[in-house]
């Protein structure tokens, strides 16, 4: 059992006996008007991120410093040389005696980075902690998205105080720029190649899409590969 299990968190268990119960074409009937909503939900969300495409930037001027395993990285550098980068501020702290939970839940949902490395974009995360703590955790959670230790006040000039937050990055030659913020539970509805494209300013770059004049775009569903076969 989990020295972090608590006993009184397990839900008590429910007998459902008065849902209501139909034949099958009730059933039916019932499930494609519910079916209507999900998709009249899904077109919103994509609404919602054609408008979060076009949001305003802001230029980032600070000069700042992470610490990896491969050693000191400005912010530059965590792009590993792609134009998009999605920044996980995670709460680990130093000497943390027991690892947010929630942030854990997030590490764990991550999607294979092979597939946002092939739409230009890197995800990281950042701690407080030190780098030797970060990569004992990160060993022990099975993680292999990259994760750095910050030194200054990148976390509080974006938003993140002692808490957790994810910031989206854009580089365009020299100069980088904050394209959008997030936490609470808008962290928690992350966890897909789709959802992390979707914060992005260049979303899934597909033809379908609403974006900017001058944004990436491809044929949908033609870039898809198995993870290991990418170029």
């Amino acid at each position: 059992m989990s020295r972090f299990k608590d006993e009184s968190d397990e839900p008590e268990e429910a007998v459902m006996t008065d849902h209501e119960i139909v034949d099958r074409d009730a059933w039916a009937a019932a499930h494609d008007a519910f079916r209507s909503r999900e998709k009249e939900a899904t077109r919103s969300l994509d609404a919602l991120a054609a408008a979060r495409r076009r949001l305003p930037w802001q230029k980032v001027t600070g000069d700042y410093v992470f610490r990896g395993p491969s050693g000191e990285a400005g912010l530059a550098d965590l792009f590993d040389g792609r134009r998009q980068l999605i920044v996980y501020h995670h709460m680990l702290k130093p000497a943390d005696p027991a690892p947010c939970a929630g942030c854990g839940m997030v590490g764990d949902q991550i999607p294979h980075l092979a597939h946002l490395h092939q739409r230009d974009t890197s995800l990281v995360f950042v701690s407080k902690a030190p780098v030797a703590e970060i990569t004992v955790f990160r060993n022990r959670m099975g993680w292999q998205v990259p994760w750095y230790e910050t030194t200054d006040d990148f976390n509080a000039d974006h938003s993140v105080e002692g808490g957790f937050g994810l910031n989206v990055f854009l580089r365009e030659q020299d100069d980088i720029y904050r394209t959008y913020f997030t936490t609470g539970r808008g962290v928690e509805a992350l966890g897909t190649t789709w959802t992390f494209l979707d914060v992005t300013p260049f979303g899934r770059q597909e033809t379908w899409e609403d974006a900017p004049q001058g944004t990436p775009q491809t044929a949908p569903y033609r870039w898809w590969r198995l993870h290991d076969a990418y170029a």
